[in-house]
């Protein structure tokens, strides 16, 4: 089989599988685990896949800077807003993550609604300024430009030194095996700090960011409450299935 012909047939793998398990397709192929890794390294520069250890997944294609990212998926983003929306309580107090997902739910909020919102995104801070009830905490730290958030040893301590009801939290990836991640080991680190500081973590993960993964775990299935998610249930019904036998809850996100 030609180069192209294996790397045709590890995407295709990719599609129907959601993984690749590099000592199965040597063993199918009749070449060498070296020859798979190869080619799966070639694969990863070219964008397309996650390597991780004995294979592959499918790269999350969520890892644009934060201008681009305003132009992907802002339906779904849309639809999981709203539903991230509806879990802020009057009263209650509410870390917000930043990104494009998480501005969504930021302008999605009601403008009258008295809460308390704590975030390390100067964009967040500002789509709330009109909100005249809600209190607003700014975490500094160095600004991670690619996310317009504040990363580093000063944002963690200070994140350290808040506490919430509730955690709404941006990633990249959303895979049942690796968990969430996000391209970045800064920018991971402080949403694990974030998660840690509230009762409940609500991922929010628009449809494209489910079944793949980054470079960079942010946490386990275990720390979150729930996923919020406008995946369609029968496209994406292998992926939410095993999310579901982890005990993972899922929020549907449908058109509202």
């Amino acid at each position: 089989m030609l180069a192209a012909e294996r790397r045709d047939h590890l995407l295709g793998l990719l599609a129907r599988e959601g993984k690749i398990v590099a000592k199965d397709v040597a063993a199918e192929l009749g070449i060498s685990e070296d020859s798979v890794r190869r080619d799966l390294r070639d694969l990863a520069g070219d964008g397309l896949c996650q390597r991780v250890y004995g294979g592959a997944l499918p790269a999350s294609p969520a890892v644009a800077d934060y201008a681009a990212r305003r132009t992907v998926a802002p339906d779904g983003k849309r639809k999981v807003a709203a539903v991230a929306a509806g879990l802020v309580r009057p009263g209650g107090s509410v870390i917000l993550d930043g990104g494009t997902t998480a501005l969504a739910v930021a302008r999605a909020l009601p403008r009258d609604l008295a809460c308390t919102v704590i975030t390390h995104s100067p964009t967040i801070v500002a789509a709330l300024l009109d909100h005249p009830r809600a209190e607003l905490f700014l975490l500094g730290g160095r600004i991670f430009k690619h996310s317009a958030v504040a990363c580093g040893a000063a944002a963690v301590e200070a994140a350290q030194n808040v506490s919430a009801d509730l955690c709404l939290l941006g990633v990249t990836g959303v895979h049942p095996e690796v968990g969430l991640t996000t391209a970045d080991a800064e920018e991971a680190a402080m949403k694990r700090a974030l998660s840690t500081r509230a009762a409940e973590t609500y991922v929010l993960a628009s449809a494209e960011k489910i079944g793949t993964a980054s470079r960079f775990r942010v946490l386990p299935w275990e720390m979150v409450s729930g996923l919020i998610t406008d995946a369609d249930a029968h496209a994406h019904a292998t992926v939410l299935e095993q999310l579901g036998a982890l005990g993972v809850e899922i929020l549907p996100a449908g058109d509202r």
